[in-house]
C-alpha cells in the first residue's frame, strides 16, 4: 500500500522539483554565497564600508544556475553524488563526537589542537569527494569515469603510463621530503 506522503514524493519528482527545482536552488545559493563573500564582481561603498554588489552577483548566480539546470548530465551528476557527500557528512560528524568522547568539557577545537592530522583529514576528504563526483559523472550510458578509470587502470597497471604516473608521485613526494624546511620556531618560546 502506497502511503500519501510517497505519493506527494513521486508528485514532486514527476513535477521536477528533484531534477530542476532542487539543483537550481543548490547552485544559486552556492555561487551567490561564493560571490558575495569573495566580491570578486567588486563593491559598493557606503558610509565608509563595503558591500557586495547584490544585483550584479544575484543575475550572476541566476544565470550560472539556470545554466547547469538546462545541462541535464549535471543535474544528474549531482542528484547521483549528493547523497554520498551527504554521508561523507554523517560520516565526519560522527568521527568528531567519538573524538571528542575523550577530551575534557568545553569548546572542540580538533583543527587548532590537531593541524597535521586536520591536514591529512582534509586531504582524504577532499580526495574522496573527487571520488564521489567521478563515480557520479557518466563516460557513457552505463559507465561513469571512475569505473573508467579503474578499469584502465587495473587493465595497464604494468604499462607504461600508470608505472609513469606511479613514478612520479613517489618522486614527488620525495623531493617535497628532503626540500621541506624545518619548522618554523614558535613566538614567545
Amino acid at each position: 500500500m502506497v502511503s500519501p506522503l510517497q505519493k506527494a514524493v513521486e508528485f514532486f519528482k514527476e513535477f521536477g522539483l528533484f531534477d530542476v527545482v532542487l539543483p537550481f536552488l543548490l547552485v544559486f545559493s552556492i555561487v551567490f554565497a561564493i560571490l558575495e563573500k569573495t566580491m570578486i564582481l567588486g563593491v559598493d561603498r557606503i558610509k565608509d564600508k563595503e558591500y557586495p554588489k547584490r544585483a550584479l552577483n544575484t543575475t550572476v548566480a541566476f544565470v550560472v544556475a539556470m545554466f547547469v539546470v538546462a545541462t541535464n548530465k549535471i543535474v544528474m551528476a549531482i542528484n547521483r553524488a549528493l547523497p554520498n557527500v551527504v554521508l561523507l557528512v554523517v560520516i565526519i560528524i560522527s568521527f568528531l563526537m567519538l573524538v571528542g568522547i575523550f577530551y575534557k568539557t568545553g569548546e572542540f577545537n580538533f583543527a587548532e589542537q590537531h593541524k597535521t592530522a586536520t591536514g591529512i583529514f582534509v586531504v582524504v576528504i577532499l580526495f574522496v569527494i573527487l571520488l564521489i563526483f567521478a563515480g557520479s559523472i557518466m563516460k557513457t550510458e552505463d559507465q561513469s569515469y571512475l569505473s573508467y578509470i579503474v578499469d584502465y587502470v587495473i587493465e595497464n597497471f604494468t604499462g607504461t603510463v600508470v608505472t609513469s604516473i606511479i613514478f612520479l608521485m613517489v618522486a614527488l613526494a620525495a623531493v617535497y621530503y628532503v626540500t621541506k624546511g624545518p619548522a618554523a620556531p614558535s613566538e614567545g618560546k
